[in-house]
């Protein structure tokens, strides 16, 4: 069985994010969506909240799972025996950094690391520029998934 991980924050998930899932999902008999805990970082979202709102919008894809890990990624991958890493690329910049850790993480390992370049249509997109945005008041609706958007609205409401 050819098994993949999607890692990330996930804070909040967007349609990028879901557009790699899928594309991954369309090539691995399996694909972990890994949720990054980072107890250092403040999300908006926790991690359980991250778990259901991406179980809910990957529900479409028979072969996903959702599911968390803190640590190495590599450490993850071997305790589920998965043997890829997909990653989504948006800029030139991005490989940069993501290259490095592919380097490292198959060095640790022998766990490969697939580049996918992101749809056109997503390339400006990440979760913190969509929080931002919408803290200011901006309009992100269709660049993440209505329920994500309605629970967003309400975090950044209550805050």
């Amino acid at each position: 069985m050819r098994k993949a991980v999607c890692p990330g924050s996930f804070d909040p998930v967007t349609n990028g994010h879901l557009d790699i899932i899928g594309r991954a999902a369309a090539q691995f008999d399996e694909v972990t969506v890994a949720v990054l805990i980072n107890k250092r970082k403040a999300s908006l979202f926790t991690v359980d909240e991250r778990i259901e709102m991406l179980q809910e919008a990957t529900a479409q894809h028979g072969n996903v799972v959702v599911d968390a890990f803190h640590g190495l990624l590599v450490d993850f991958c071997q305790e589920r025996q998965i043997t890829a890493i997909v990653k989504g690329l948006r800029a030139i910049s991005d490989f940069d950094y993501e290259l490095q850790m592919a380097q490292m993480n198959n060095r640790l390992t022998g766990v490969e690391t697939f580049f996918v370049s992101t749809n056109p249509l997503y390339s400006y997109l990440s979760s913190s520029l969509v929080k931002e945005v919408a803290t200011y008041g901006g309009d992100v609706r269709g660049l993440l998934p209505d329920k994500v958007y309605k629970q967003m609205k309400i975090k950044l409401d209550q805050a």
